[in-house]
């Protein structure tokens, strides 16, 4: 039987993942799907794979992120495999979970510019608490660490390759004016994934 100490260390450990996946499933089911507002990276990809081939975001996302994690693992070591797959599992499950049931929030795709703005604060938030413990919430965060610790480019850089990438692919079954949000939602993300990633701390500099 664990110990109180032992199940309170384990929740300070894996709690801020499970947490942040969920929230950000929330915002991919109940914002994004719902309006056509994509994201880029592994996660715009979900979306992408779902709308053409009817491939629902819990299992391509999931294999997906698994592919990404085994090229992370070469590079960035055990400790952030194993908070990697613990939020990427989490994700995975929540996301399934929320499946089963209508959308909570109201339909915003008569309000494209509102939902880019809501669905980037969902998954600014889910992204920024696994991020600030140690792991990564979707291949794409994993893909962009790489990349990063490969180019030496600034870690924004690479996030954002990936994104103009699906982006551009998005186009495929996205109005422009959809698109032009998404870049919105990006941008936003992109934002509150550095505040909540640093907050409480010193900011570092990326290098230019």
């Amino acid at each position: 039987m664990r110990s109180p100490n032992r199940a309170l260390s384990l929740l300070r450990c894996y709690g801020p993942l499970v947490l942040g996946a969920s929230i950000l499933s929330f915002g991919l089911y109940n914002v994004h799907s719902q309006s056509g507002i994509t994201e880029g990276g592994v996660l715009g990809m979900t979306l992408l794979l779902h709308h053409w081939f009817g491939i629902s975001p819990s299992i391509s996302g999931f294999l997906m992120d698994v592919s990404c994690y085994l090229l992370a693992f070469r590079f960035l070591g055990t400790s952030f495999a194993r908070y990697a797959l613990v939020a990427s599992c989490s994700f995975a499950v929540s996301y399934a979970f929320y499946e089963r049931f209508p959308p909570l929030l109201p339909d915003l795709s008569g309000h494209p510019l509102t939902a880019a703005v809501v669905g980037g604060l969902f998954v600014g938030l889910g992204v920024g608490l696994v991020v600030r413990r140690g792991g990564a919430s979707g291949g794409d965060d994993a893909l962009a660490l790489v990349i990063s610790h490969l180019t030496r480019i600034p870690i924004s850089r690479a996030y954002l390759s990936t994104d103009l990438t699906v982006l551009a692919l998005s186009l495929s079954y996205l109005p422009l004016s959809k698109i032009a949000c998404s870049l919105v939602t990006v941008t936003i993300s992109s934002y509150v994934i550095g505040k909540v990633h640093t907050y409480g701390e010193q900011a570092k500099p990326e290098p230019a």
